[in-house]
């Protein structure tokens, strides 16, 4: 297994998703769940940069490696799938929006390691609309995590979260279906050489 600076930051993303998560189930006498909020809030905005910064060193200082791009996607989904749970739990995030991310993420996972095992990974590349989504994803889950707050006497925080959020489920599913459509020949290809 490499080590280098660039994973180890992706391991720093890993062991960050206990905190985004953990905040909320500390005692009241602890924190406040206003001083619960900002926090798991700002854990997770750390976590997301780390998330763009260590694919940014890897590759500017040619330390790219298969389990840097292994752990990478997962140390995403898990940041994401954590901070969705709790979201769902403090009933400020719809269960079914919950499940249609990740369970994209899921179905994508797996398609991405099967695509691998056939040796045509580069058909279900990341594309722009999972660029998107992954943004607005990024953006949303900080806001709704946080107190609700109202930014220049009219942005409410837990109501662009919510938009934001509800934006990055559509795209979900639409980046989903645009990858199981490239996909789609090559796996016709492949269960017809099975049977």
């Amino acid at each position: 297994m490499p080590f280098n600076f660039p994973i180890l930051l992706t391991w720093l993303r890993v062991a960050l998703i206990p905190l985004v998560v953990g905040v909320f189930y500390l005692p009241d006498t602890w924190l406040s769940p206003f001083e619960k909020g900002v926090a798991s809030s700002l854990v997770f905005i750390i976590a997301a940069v780390t998330d763009w910064f260590d694919g940014f060193l890897a590759r500017r200082w040619n330390q790219t490696s298969s389990f840097g791009a292994f752990l990478d996607p997962v140390a995403d989904k898990l940041m994401v799938a954590g901070a969705l749970l709790v979201l769902v739990e403090f009933d400020r995030v719809n269960a079914v929006v919950a499940f249609v991310i990740i369970g994209r993420e899921i179905t994508i996972s797996a398609l991405r390691e099967w695509m691998a095992l056939i040796g045509a990974s580069k058909s279900v590349a990341v594309s722009s609309i999972g660029k998107i989504k992954t943004a607005a994803q990024m953006m949303a889950i900080p806001l709704l995590l946080s107190p609700n707050f109202v930014l220049f006497n009219y942005i409410d925080s837990g109501l662009t979260g919510s938009w934001l959020l509800l934006i990055a489920a559509v795209l979900t599913v639409w980046s989903m279906f645009y990858y199981l459509r490239k996909a789609w020949p090559l796996i016709k290809e492949s269960t017809e050489k099975l049977s």
